[in-house]
């Protein structure tokens, strides 16, 4: 389980490049992804791998215990994940927030990962 965790987190975090990416563009050209055609399969896309990092991370987390992730951590970063995954694509979304969210999720993913890692 251990193999799959990880390798869906490392997919995830390469996932929230791909979102900084698509939202830096938005926001240097003031454009706004066609839903049906762009957003809404990137979306779904991500969603498929987001539920099965979800599910497996919940259970590692209630299996193993580590010291400084919850589970309350991994759904919060879950619904983010959804969150960034569409607001990327709309230049009127908040940089703000939208930096905010990506590096709360970037940073529970990282210490994901670091604890997996040390468990190895």
């Amino acid at each position: 389980m251990e193999t799959n965790i990880k390798q869906l987190t490392i997919i995830i975090l390469e996932y929230t490049e791909v979102f900084l990416n698509k939202f830096t563009y938005a926001k240097e050209n003031g454009t706004k992804g066609d839903f049906f055609h762009e957003v809404k399969p990137f979306a779904d896309e991500v969603k498929l791998v987001n539920d099965q990092w979800k599910d497996v991370a919940t259970k590692w987390v209630l299996q193993t215990r580590p010291k400084n992730i919850y589970v309350k951590q991994i759904e919060s970063t879950h619904e983010q994940i959804e969150t960034l995954s569409i607001q990327a694509f709309y230049s009127d979304t908040s940089r703000t927030r939208f930096i905010n969210y990506l590096q709360s999720v970037q940073y529970i993913l990282k210490v994901l990962l670091a604890e997996l890692e040390k468990r190895e």
